[in-house]
């Protein structure tokens, strides 16, 4: 599988529990940390539901 770069870009402050639990799950927390991961069904599904507080790039 190919790898993508994981950034949080936005604060979870104010966000539904569900989702600061998917940052969490993703080794986010903090604006502007990054995480590379291995793009798998699960990935591709915690991203597609916090989308709007990450940013995805492919490596």
């Amino acid at each position: 599988m190919a790898q993508i770069t994981i950034t949080q870009i936005k604060s979870i402050i104010d966000k539904p529990k569900s989702q600061k639990l998917t940052i969490q799950a993703l080794g986010l927390g903090k604006i502007n940390k990054s995480v590379t991961v291995e793009n798998t069904p699960q990935i591709a599904g915690m991203v597609n539901k916090v989308q709007h507080l990450v940013e995805v790039k492919n490596i």
